[in-house]
């Protein structure tokens, strides 16, 4: 095995700001409010809230008029945490939200997914794995997540990693809908299936409320950036 970090930032870019420069990684970039224009070594796209880009370029970050608020994931070699804020940008800000050591077989060919999770009032994952480890962060409601004899609840703005392989069950606020965003590093024999794997077998036939939408998939090397 390979150690890894999966960093989360939450980038914070004020409106008309200057473009922001950021070198290359591997990461998944969440539009969480306003919208940016994501510049990179073949072209550019422009993402609107609640949407997502994944890549391994060195980026321009051009905020619109409303500024932008964004949650960043970037996987990087090593145990040890690295640099990851946004530098000499005085009109912008990052907060560090999850630092996550995690380990990866090199040995196996892997892919980063970037999707959304929805849960109506009252619903929940039922103990589960998945095929690989990754950060999720709540947008809106509170989910409980209780894993290897820990118990702990996410509301909004709160990050925390799933190993993958240790199984989870994942009971929601009864109170609204909950959502969060996630971004995960899965076999790229997982592209366009579904990762998630039901522990118990009284579980697999139950009625599964949530509700998925993938923003995208990139395949990636685990070589040094």
């Amino acid at each position: 095995m390979k150690p890894f970090q999966l960093r989360l930032f939450e980038d914070v870019i004020a409106p008309g700001h200057p473009p922001v420069y950021l070198p290359s990684a591997r990461r998944a970039i969440y539009v969480v409010q306003g919208d940016v224009a994501i510049e990179f070594d073949t072209g550019a796209q422009h993402h609107p809230a609640q949407s997502a880009w994944l890549g391994e370029d060195s980026v321009a970050l051009n905020a619109g008029s409303e500024g932008a608020t964004l949650w960043r994931w970037e996987l990087m070699s090593g145990s040890e945490p690295t640099p990851g804020e946004i530098a000499s940008a005085p009109g912008a800000s990052s907060t560090l939200k999850l630092a996550a050591p995690i380990e990866l077989d090199p040995r196996q060919q892997w892919l980063m997914r970037c999707d959304k999770v929805q849960f109506p009032p009252g619903g929940v994952a039922h103990t589960h794995v998945h095929q690989g480890p990754g950060v999720r962060c709540t947008l809106e409601g509170e989910i409980t997540i209780e894993t290897l004899g820990a118990s702990h609840t996410h509301g909004p703005g709160q990050a925390w990693l799933e190993l993958g392989h240790a199984p989870v069950l994942a009971p929601t606020t009864e109170a609204r809908d909950t959502t969060f965003i996630r971004c995960f590093i899965l076999p790229r024999a997982c592209r366009n299936r579904s990762s998630i794997r039901y522990v118990r077998p009284e579980d697999v036939n139950k009625n599964k409320p949530q509700r998925y939408h993938v923003f995208g998939e990139r395949f990636i090397s685990l070589d040094a950036q």
